[in-house]
């Protein structure tokens, strides 16, 4: 386990989810242990309570939501059975850099009879519909991503932040890990005991060591844009970025 003073400093190391070339095979199972992870976590509930206040002063109208750097897909297909369950009409969209990945979430969203649609995109240069900044109108509401930004660089998950305020016409969701010594211990063990993935076992404590803290994340909202977010702590050592459109 790395020391005290190693994770007081972000290290990022290569991640074998973020290598081309993946197993197919191998890629499908990392998704599903991470689907179990993220189940346990309860990383969409956390995620879907926001958009539920936002719905309830849309009084009906349906939110547009786009899910970026989506993976398996699993945190779009929770939120839409999520508002289903609680009548509230959303419009679900994801996206990710990995084709397979989409292959996956569209056969994830099949599974689990979920009304949601999944693209191939680059979050960091595809043009996406944008919100009010970019004129598009058929924008998104609100624009989401959940264990993406510890993927980036400090100038990439910067400029992700930036790109997400500008694409939402209202509400900007990050879920995030804590880069901690509890934060990596969580990640080794559970890992290991929710997959069978040696991916997801050797992704996961490289995922924390390459996360941010919450100073961290703090300091590159305010530097993004996101004047006024707000920034919660959620189990197991995770973070909830939230900012509404003034």
């Amino acid at each position: 386990m790395p020391s005290l003073k190693s994770l007081s400093r972000r290290e990022r190391l290569a991640e074998v989810m973020d290598q081309p070339g993946l197993d197919p095979g191998e890629h499908a199972l990392a998704l599903a242990g991470l689907r179990r992870i993220n189940a346990l976590s309860r990383c969409s509930a956390s995620l879907f309570a926001p958009i539920r206040q936002l719905a309830a002063r849309h009084q009906g109208t349906p939110l547009r939501v786009l899910d970026l750097a989506c993976g398996g897909g699993d945190t779009a297909i929770d939120l839409t059975l999520m508002a289903r369950r609680s009548a509230i009409p959303l419009i679900l969209e994801g996206c990710d850099i990995s084709s397979s990945a989409v292959a996956i979430a569209r056969a994830n969203a099949e599974r689990r009879g979920a009304d949601v649609r999944f693209f191939r995109a680059d979050a960091l240069v595809d043009p996406l519909p944008s919100g009010p900044d970019g004129a598009a109108p058929d924008g998104y509401d609100v624009v989401l991503t959940s264990l993406f930004l510890h993927h980036l660089d400090n100038a990439d998950a910067e400029l992700l932040l930036a790109l997400m305020t500008r694409r939402a016409h209202q509400l900007v969701l990050v879920n995030d890990l804590i880069r901690s010594p509890l934060g990596y211990g969580l990640a080794w063990a559970g890992t290991r005991l929710l997959s069978r993935s040696w991916v997801v076992h050797t992704d996961g404590p490289l995922s924390v060591q390459g996360a941010f803290q919450l100073a961290e994340v703090a300091a590159m909202t305010e530097r993004a844009g996101l004047q006024g977010a707000r920034l919660q702590r959620c189990w197991p050592e995770r973070y909830l970025l939230s900012w509404c459109r003034g």
